[in-house]
């Protein structure tokens, strides 16, 4: 396919799915591409996804039990600590997303995004679109039902939590942000509740009183799918009044709960990675031999400095312990040379964290750039901790806002021309 054909075919394809973002900040972003998978690879990443998932939401239960001293070694604000050990839903993150990379027969995690992640609509809803455009079975089929009753049971369980029978249900994001209103209006509209969206900037808070929607209407349940809570503490008014911090304070004072819930924000800390693979350096009896086995498996060494990697000469990953989309990672090699820096330098200021790199596989895809060679990250949803929906980006050695999605569909059988197996 030329480059004029499939810019055509692109555009008729995305122009009829209401509401997506397939250009993103002027640029192509989702392409009129497939990669084809069989059931065996998505069994492993589904599997791969269960077990991470069991390993970060058991040493949630342990974060909540350090000293603060220990959350500030961490790197988390210390605006967050009255919440941070609160316990609101049953679930430490109702929508979460690992970022996996196959290395071997395997895969290996090199972080979560538990607290605020995106992606969302792409893979639980246009993904199913593409592969009837190319005549493939979804692999994520039925997810989209699943996400759906995962965001209606986590505000049911808020509003137990509350000990409120009709809560009023505000969902936000910020409106001039088109992947983040989008992202929220979508989870709003599955999820078929009685809610409003109500942009960021017109909510209204009282100290210790309440959050109120545009109209002072008072708000019980705020799904802030968008919106990271490390942004949320810096958050001041035209007065300078510190309205993020009165905003976690109400949800101690259980005067309001957000989703994700403050357990998300424990696990959001790449320094958790750490921890986790201390506790396995250690053989720490918090995890069982099998589990063990999973980190070992899954995880890749992880620590707060580089030395261990200088005395072993491995190539090391620098990120920061809160940041999003690639900004302010870097990538060294096993003497501490730069290798390659994102060009966005916008959380310094947060914990470094070093983790060994583990390099991204190549794949060819079209685009409105002609043929194009990239390398492919995994991103696989949890739903309250276990595999769910997944898809690829697709980008340079550090996958940023500017990587491609690149949907996924079920190869067929060659000799029957069939899908392996029928999701549908």
């Amino acid at each position: 396919m030329d480059v004029y054909a499939y810019s055509k075919k692109r555009q008729n394809f995305y122009q009829g799915i209401e509401r997506f973002w397939h250009d993103l900040y002027g640029e192509e972003y989702a392409l009129y591409d497939i990669k084809a998978v069989n059931t065996d690879e998505i069994a492993d990443i589904r599997l791969a996804g269960d077990r991470i998932g069991q390993i970060f939401f058991k040493v949630c239960k342990l974060l909540r039990k350090v000293s603060d001293e220990t959350l500030a070694e961490m790197g988390f604000p210390s605006e967050s600590f009255p919440v941070l050990r609160q316990k609101t839903l049953s679930t430490e993150s109702v929508i979460s997303r690992l970022d996996l990379i196959p290395v071997g027969d395997g895969y290996k995690c090199i972080e979560i995004n538990a607290d605020t992640p995106t992606f969302i609509k792409e893979l639980f809803s246009v993904n199913g679109l593409m592969c009837k455009e190319f005549k493939m079975a979804d692999p994520n089929a039925g997810m989209e039902t699943k996400l759906a009753e995962a965001v209606r049971s986590s505000v049911f369980e808020s509003a137990r939590h509350l000990q409120q029978p009709k809560p009023y249900i505000v969902f936000t994001a910020h409106e001039d942000h088109v992947e983040d209103r989008e992202t929220v209006t979508y989870l709003q509209n599955i999820s078929r509740l009685p809610s409003r969206f109500v942009p960021l900037h017109k909510l209204q808070i009282e100290e210790g009183k309440g959050l109120y929607d545009e109209y002072g209407t008072k708000i019980d349940i705020l799904y802030r799918q968008t919106f990271p809570v490390e942004n949320l503490i810096l958050d001041e008014d035209e007065s300078g009044n510190p309205i993020g911090k009165w905003l976690l304070d109400l949800v101690a004072l259980k005067k309001v709960a957000i989703i994700n819930p403050p357990s998300a924000f424990l696990l959001q800390n790449k320094a958790v990675q750490a921890v986790i693979w201390g506790l396995h350096v250690e053989r720490h009896p918090m995890f069982t031999p099998e589990e063990h086995s999973w980190i070992e498996n899954y995880f890749l060494p992880t620590y707060l400095e580089a030395d261990a990697f200088k005395q072993q000469n491995l190539s090391y990953v620098k990120k920061p312990a809160f940041g999003r989309e690639g900004d302010t990672v870097e990538i060294y090699d096993g003497n501490g040379t730069l290798l390659t820096a994102d060009p966005q330098q916008n959380y310094g200021q947060y914990l470094a964290v070093y983790q060994q790199y583990a390099e991204l596989p190549r794949v060819e895809f079209m685009s409105e750039k002609g043929k194009q060679a990239g390398q492919l990250l995994i991103g696989c949803f949890l739903l309250n901790g276990r595999a769910a929906a997944f898809g690829y980006r697709a980008g340079g050695k550090i996958t940023n806002n500017l990587s491609y999605y690149l949907p996924a569909g079920i190869k067929r059988d060659s000799r029957r021309g069939e899908p392996d197996v029928d999701f549908t």
